[in-house]
């Protein structure tokens, strides 16, 4: 073995006749009795104490760490007791180079897993703890996706601990363990009537926010940070190269979602829209950081600002213009005198996206020119989206088989030249075989 026993109440003496005994040393009947020691692969040594009487414990403990250091999975007791909260805060600051994704997984993890699981010694973690953990989270009503958002970021944090050492193996890993349930709901594109009754609904100064969210597909943000120097009239093409988006509560100028650039088709009804938005709303020059709060300045010359020539904030464009929209379109009920509009999620803005969506797949639009269109970085995503609302092939599956079985019943089948002795054909109109048996060159005829 590795280690050794040290018992802390006997020490051993060789007596005056050469025999070794056992003699009581000054902490007899006081404190642990057992001490196991061992030394570790990092060339430390180890130990941990056990009471009078527990020897064989002490024994079992110190065979366990053996057969851990002998299958490479052992782990260092003091590693094991550093907290999940103490590991993942150190392990988010090297989650990427975008500090606004940072300061997303530290706000999720300080509201929704700390709370419950802060405290706890990596090495303690059990399949259980995670189980009680989520059933905690839909208790609590975070469910859908943004549970399963701060779930994965909870299992990439153990997922990381068990690489560094701190843990055995990631209790998330476990069969027994369920991440939070995501409804995958259909998209139900809104008609065109209820866009056009919306955008007749909105201000006169953000009207031209549904052209651009219903007419080339873009996200809230990235219609927020449109810029002239985006707009090219002369080559029908819109530039999606910025969003305006907050960092810790600070307006910037950010890269689309996912750093994804890319360039979009402008329809000629929305350009028309925008130079009558830029007569009637003359583009403002707006400085913001850039991707984060004290990050290098960089002026634009933004399509949409407020009433007194600043940025659109996102959340007074919402309370302020989009719902009441919402209602005066009957989308969501008109809310009582002092009371606030409705939660619907699924008429945010993001609804004009799915609008953009369904008219280009409905044109015969494939999905991988959609999916650069949206932005998505993966056209499996934009498929397991949209795949509903494809045009239906059954009716072309119906008249491609048709044309097959109505051909004539006595069509000839056709002339074939061999050298072979037996010769079968089958006729085209799905008919019998035919056998012919000649030891010349010929040319079939024998149904004319």
């Amino acid at each position: 073995m590795a280690g050794h026993i040290q018992d802390r109440w006997y020490r051993t003496e060789t007596g005056p006749d050469g025999k070794v005994r056992k003699v009581k040393t000054e902490r007899y009947g006081s404190g642990l009795r057992y001490r196991a020691r061992y030394v570790g692969p990092d060339g430390t040594e180890k130990a941990k104490s056990f009471p009078d009487r527990q020897k064989r414990l002490a024994d079992q403990w110190l065979a366990h760490i053996e057969a851990d250091m002998a299958r490479g999975q052992y782990i260092d007791p003091r590693a094991a007791r550093l907290t999940f909260q103490q590991y993942a805060e150190r392990w988010v600051t090297t989650q990427g180079a975008d500090p606004n994704t940072q300061a997303s997984m530290e706000s999720q993890l300080r509201l929704h897993a700390f709370p419950y699981l802060g405290s706890r010694p990596l090495g303690s973690f059990q399949p259980a703890h995670i189980r009680d953990w989520v059933r905690q989270l839909q208790e609590n009503g975070i469910r859908g996706s943004y549970a399963r958002t701060i779930y994965s970021n909870v299992r990439a944090a153990l997922s990381a601990a068990v690489d560094d050492g701190h843990l055995p193996r990631n209790p998330c890993a476990a069969r027994s363990v369920r991440p939070p349930t995501v409804d995958n709901k259909r998209v139900v594109p809104w008609t065109p009537e209820r866009v056009f009754a919306v955008r007749a609904a909105m201000p006169e100064r953000y009207q031209a926010m549904v052209d651009l969210g219903g007419g080339c597909g873009l996200r809230q943000g990235e219609i927020l940070g449109v810029a002239v120097d985006a707009i090219d009239f002369d080559s029908d093409t819109l530039h999606v190269v910025q969003q305006l988006k907050l960092s810790r509560s600070k307006a910037v100028f950010a890269p689309p979602k996912g750093g994804k650039l890319r360039d979009v088709p402008l329809p000629g009804p929305v350009a028309d829209a925008l130079r009558a938005h830029m007569k009637r709303f003359p583009p403002v020059e707006i400085t913001l950081p850039w991707k984060v709060a004290d990050g290098p300045p960089m002026t634009k010359r933004l399509l949409f600002t407020g009433p007194r020539g600043g940025h659109v904030w996102r959340t007074s464009l919402n309370e302020e213009a989009w719902k009441p929209a919402l209602a005066a379109a009957g989308v969501i009920p008109m809310p009582e005198r002092g009371r606030p509009y409705a939660e619907s999620r699924e008429n945010g803005m993001h609804a004009l996206r799915h609008f953009y969506a369904s008219v280009l797949l409905d044109a015969g639009e494939n999905i991988k020119a959609l999916a650069e269109y949206l932005g998505h970085s993966d056209p499996g995503l934009t498929l397991r989206v949209y795949a509903h609302l494809m045009p239906s092939s059954q009716e072309r599956t119906r008249n491609a088989v048709a044309s097959v079985f109505s051909l004539p019943a006595n069509r000839s089948p056709a002339k074939l030249r061999t050298n072979g002795s037996v010769n079968v054909i089958r006729e085209s109109s799905l008919g019998s075989e035919i056998s012919c048996e000649t030891s010349d060159e010929w040319e079939c005829k024998c149904h004319p």
